[in-house]
C-alpha cells in the first residue's frame, strides 16, 4: 500500500477495487470487516471508513445495515461497452465548423443542464489560490508583464513543465517547449508544421470535435481509425493504411480519449510508435487528459516512449485547473523550427501574467494537491452519472468505462437519432453533445457524450433521467 502521492484510504480504496477486477472479490461477496482490515493493514478505523465509504460513492460497494459491505452486484453486471467503430476506406472532408458552433452556442448557456461541454465547473476546480497569485503578480510586475513575450513563452512556466515531463521518463528543456492558447492552437501549429492543405491525416473515431474543427479550418482531410472503447486505436489497421496511401500525420490522444475515453496499453503504443517510425509519418498526440487519471499511476504518452524523435506533444491547463487562463503548450521535436515559425505567424506569442502566475502555482506544489481532489471528484461524478445511466436508459444502452477524464460514451439503439433526441432535451433545459459531431463523416447519430465536469447536483441527477426517459420514448416508438 506504499504510494506516496496518495492519501490511506485512498491506497486502501485502489487495492479493494483492483482485487474487485482481478476477481478476488466476487459480485456480491462480503468485504472483511472494518475492524478486521485496520489489523490488517495498521490503520485506524476512521481511514479503514473512509475507504469504504468512497468505494460506496463510486458504486463499488454497497452497505447493509448491521451486516457490513459487499461487492455491488449491479455494478459488475452494468451496460455493455459501446461498439468498437470500423475504418474507413476513403478519407474524409471534414464539415463540422456549423455543429460544433450549434452546439457549443447552447453548452455555453447556463441555464441548461450542463451535460453538453466538456470544460470543468469553475466552482469545483476552486482555482481561487491561482486567480490570488494572478492577481498579486499583476499589482508586483503589471508593468514589466505587460509586454510581448519571447515566441516561446515565459521561460519559468517552461522550466516547470520539463520538470513535470521528468515524471513520466521523459527529458525536456525549457528551450524544447512553446506556450500556447491552449491545447487547440498547439495541435493547430503541429498539424500545419507537418502537413499542408489537401493532405490527409490518420485520426481515431470517435473524436474530439476541436480537432475536427481544426482539420476543418486547416483543409486537412481525415481517415478515420478502428477504435476500441478501452484500449484505443487498431495498430494492424493504421498499419495496412500506411502500407497503402500517403498520410502526413497520425492525431491521437495520449490518454483518456474524448469522448470514448479509452487509453491504449502501453505496448500497443510502443507498437505504433514502430509503425509510425517504419512509414516515417509523425505523430501528434493530445495529452489534455493525461493529468486526470483514477489509476495509481499516470498513463505514459507516446513522448516518453520515444524520446520525441516522431513526436509533437501538445497538452493544456484548461481540463484541469484554469480553462480561462487558455495556457497550453507544445513539444515540437524536430519540427520545432517550423511550430516557432507559425507561432509568430499565426498569434506572435501569448499573455505573460498567466504564464507567470501558473510557473509560480506549479511551484508550490498546490496543483499536485488540486489534482489528487479533482481526480476523486471527476471519478465519483462519473460514477454516478453512470448509475443514473444505467437507471433511466433503454436496457440495450451500451457506455463506456473511462479510467480519466470527465466525459462518458453512450451508444444508444440505432432507432434513436441523437439529433432529435438533442432538440427534445433542449426543450427540457438540458443539453449535452450528440454523437455526429465526435466524427469527420458525421457517423456515430445514436450515440452521445456527457460531461461530468460539473458538481454532482439533484439538477443534474434529474437531467439525467430526463434524458433516459426521452431516450425511452424514441425507442419504443
Amino acid at each position: 500500500m506504499d504510494h506516496p502521492t496518495a492519501h490511506r484510504y485512498e491506497q486502501l480504496a485502489d487495492l479493494i477495487t483492483g482485487m474487485i477486477e482481478k476477481g478476488t472479490l466476487a459480485p456480491g461477496e462480503r468485504l472483511p470487516s472494518l475492524r478486521a482490515v485496520c489489523e490488517q493493514h495498521r490503520i485506524s478505523l476512521s481511514t479503514a471508513l473512509q475507504a469504504y465509504r468512497l468505494l460506496e460513492q463510486r458504486g463499488v460497494l454497497i452497505a447493509r445495515p448491521q451486516s457490513g459491505f459487499y461487492v455491488n452486484a449491479a455494478h459488475a453486471t452494468s451496460f455493455a461497452l459501446p461498439s468498437a467503430s470500423r475504418g474507413r476506406s476513403k478519407p474524409s472532408t471534414v464539415s463540422i465548423g456549423g455543429a460544433v458552433a450549434h452546439l457549443l452556442e447552447y453548452a455555453s448557456n447556463t441555464s441548461l443542464v450542463p451535460l453538453g461541454c466538456a470544460v470543468p465547473d469553475a466552482a469545483l476546480l476552486q482555482a481561487a489560490k491561482l486567480d490570488r497569485t494572478l492577481s498579486r503578480l499583476a499589482r508586483t510586475q503589471g508593468g514589466d508583464a505587460n509586454i510581448y513575450s519571447a515566441p516561446r513563452g515565459e521561460r519559468s512556466l517552461r522550466q516547470a513543465l520539463a520538470q513535470r515531463a521528468m515524471r513520466v521518463g521523459h527529458a525536456l528543456s525549457a528551450d524544447d517547449i512553446l506556450i500556447t492558447c491552449g491545447c487547440t492552437e498547439a495541435l493547430a501549429l503541429a498539424l500545419s508544421a507537418v502537413a499542408q492543405r489537401g493532405d490527409a491525416v490518420a485520426i481515431e473515431s470517435p473524436t474530439y470535435f476541436g480537432l475536427l474543427h481544426t482539420l476543418e479550418a486547416l483543409g486537412l482531410k481525415a481517415f478515420e481509425m478502428p477504435t476500441s472503447p478501452t484500449a484505443g486505436i487498431d495498430v494492424a489497421a493504421l498499419s495496412r493504411l500506411l502500407d497503402a496511401e500517403t498520410i502526413s500525420a497520425c492525431v491521437l490522444s495520449s490518454s483518456f480519449n474524448n469522448p470514448l475515453g479509452s487509453t491504449m496499453p502501453e505496448a500497443n503504443k510502443r507498437a505504433l510508435l514502430d509503425v509510425l517510425q517504419a512509414h516515417d509519418v509523425p505523430l501528434i498526440e493530445d495529452d489534455t487528459y493525461g493529468e486526470l487519471h483514477f489509476g495509481r499511476e499516470r498513463p505514459r504518452p507516446f513522448i516518453a516512449l520515444d524520446g520525441g524523435a516522431n513526436t509533437l506533444y501538445c497538452s493544456s491547463f484548461s481540463k484541469s485547473i484554469a480553462p480561462g487562463y487558455r495556457v497550453g503548450w507544445i513539444a515540437g521535436g524536430r519540427h520545432m523550427a517550423r511550430v516557432i515559425e507559425r507561432k509568430l505567424a499565426f498569434s506572435l506569442c501569448g499573455a505573460v501574467l498567466p504564464q507567470r502566475a501558473l510557473a509560480e502555482f506549479l511551484a508550490t506544489g498546490a496543483y499536485d494537491t488540486h489534482l489528487r481532489r479533482v481526480r476523486r471528484i471527476f471519478q465519483d461524478n462519473l460514477a454516478r452519472m453512470t448509475r443514473a445511466v444505467e437507471a433511466s436508459f433503454p436496457v440495450d444502452t451500451k457506455a463506456s468505462r473511462p479510467e480519466g477524464g470527465f466525459v462518458l460514451w453512450l451508444e444508444l439503439s440505432r432507432k434513436i437519432d441523437t439529433r432529435a433526441l438533442f432538440d427534445a432535451a433542449l426543450e427540457h433545459g438540458i443539453c449535452f453533445a450528440p454523437g455526429d459531431v465526435f466524427s469527420a463523416s458525421r457517423r456515430f447519430r445514436h450515440c452521445l457524450r456527457l460531461s461530468a465536469g460539473y458538481s454532482w447536483t439533484p439538477q443534474i441527477e434529474s437531467g439525467v433521467h430526463t434524458l433516459g426517459r426521452l431516450a425511452r420514448e424514441m425507442s419504443s416508438d
